[in-house]
């Protein structure tokens, strides 16, 4: 198959359930390249990026400065898709309407039309796969403007089926459902959501996001002399980070060597080491920066426990179910989260970590606190936390099943094609 990947940055440290999914295919036999409207941090990435030389499989948005010249070539654009249906004029300025904010500069409404550019001069695609709601619109637009006649399969996450409807109201995807071929939630919770919105069921099917269990192997560790706790997650208000770090706080001073690592970075960062240090608890809990995959398999190997402490943000941001949970769980970490979004889908209270309400930091504390103190219990359920992502968040079985699924995707319309042949 001919995929092609519809992102909004690539590549990017923390989407590794994308980057998965790309050499999964790609190892797989099947031909993909990248489409995305701006470049990720190239100084730092995973190891894949150069052995699969993904960069060079990859097509960014590329707008003139001069905004006269981004006005004209949008235009030659159009004048060249008018003719085969005046209808799609109507469809782009109504995604231009719905997406003119998504992007920092004036003419940022272009981009999906620069995006497009580079598809003329390929060989068309089987599948356009899309990862967030918004470029699943920038699919069908190119649909629509007669640029492709792929299927079109677009995941959800989380922010795109929480605040980006608060951004643009419930009605922002009514034209995907229509159009869209499927439509992939990560977790029970979003699909229910996309039901309520309108799409039709039948194109409604939940499909993982998952690790490399190769890289994220079990280790059983009982270390009690200096517990170590990891959260891994971007520096935004969703992860819930001020409630864990509190949390942590007030064990300190039972538990002097008390450690907790948290791997990444984000526009929390100065706030979150500012309330670090006004608790005085700098040499304890530590801000690590982004890290690469190998990195972070490294800091789990030497944690005890993981923490995803999860909260509806206040512009209504939700998360899916953090990956970086389903790598911790993979080594055999129990986790301390939250009932909160598709994340009871994947820690089972009591049985493989604790579930708790959000921003509950004493709860929080003492189940922490529960887990320092009961190394057997915690062996207990990082295996069975182990055992739940083989099952169902092994990204080797999901890739599997990606490909029969977009197999079967094709093959209905190939027999479509040929039903309306012969008769």
């Amino acid at each position: 198959m001919r995929i092609a990947f519809i992102l909004d940055q690539f590549p990017s440290l923390s989407e590794t359930f994308i980057l998965g999914q790309i050499t999964g295919l790609i190892d797989r036999g099947h031909e993909v390249n990248i489409y995305c409207d701006r470049p990720g941090n190239i100084s730092q990435i995973h190891a894949e990026i150069e052995e699969y030389k993904l960069l060079e499989r990859t097509y960014q948005t590329t707008i003139p400065i001069n905004l006269f010249v981004r006005l004209f070539k949008a235009i030659l654009l159009f004048c060249l898709n008018f003719f085969k249906a005046p209808r799609i004029l109507l469809r782009a300025i109504n995604f231009i309407k719905y997406n003119r904010s998504d992007y920092g500069d004036p003419a940022g409404f272009l981009k999906p039309f620069y995006l497009a550019l580079p598809w003329l001069n390929k060989s068309p695609y089987d599948v356009i796969l899309c990862h967030y709601g918004r470029n699943g619109l920038k699919a069908c637009l190119f649909k629509d403007l007669g640029i492709t006649q792929a299927k079109i399969v677009v995941a959800f996450h989380g922010f795109d089926i929480s605040c980006y409807l608060n951004l643009h109201g419930k009605d922002i995807y009514q034209r995907l459902f229509e159009q869209v071929d499927l439509l992939q939630p990560i977790s029970q919770h979003w699909q229910k959501k996309l039901i309520d919105l309108g799409c039709n069921p039948a194109k409604v099917k939940i499909h993982h996001m998952g690790v490399d269990c190769h890289k994220f192997q079990y280790i059983e560790n009982q270390n009690d002399s200096a517990i170590c706790l990891v959260s891994i997650a971007r520096l935004v208000e969703k992860k819930g980070l001020q409630y864990s770090i509190q949390a942590v706080a007030q064990l300190i001073p039972r538990y002097p060597n008390l450690q907790y690592k948290i791997v990444g970075d984000g526009v929390l960062k100065a706030e979150l080491q500012h309330l670090i240090e006004s608790l005085q608890v700098a040499d304890n809990i530590k801000l690590l920066g982004w890290k690469k995959q190998q990195e972070v398999a490294a800091i789990i190997n030497h944690a005890n426990l993981v923490l995803a402490p999860s909260v509806t943000s206040r512009d209504g941001d939700c998360e899916g179910i953090p990956v970086s949970l389903m790598e911790s769980m993979a080594k055999g970490l129990p986790a301390i989260s939250t009932y909160h979004s598709g994340i009871p889908e994947l820690v089972e209270d009591s049985v493989s970590g604790y579930l708790l309400p959000e921003r509950d930091i004493n709860l929080l504390a003492s189940k922490i606190e529960h887990l320092i103190t009961n190394p057997t219990l915690r062996v207990n359920m990082g295996q069975k936390g182990r055992q739940k992502v083989l099952q169902d968040y092994n990204i080797d079985l999901l890739n599997d099943r990606l490909i029969e699924i977009l197999q079967q995707l094709i093959s209905a319309k190939t027999e479509l094609w040929l039903g309306l042949s012969s008769a």
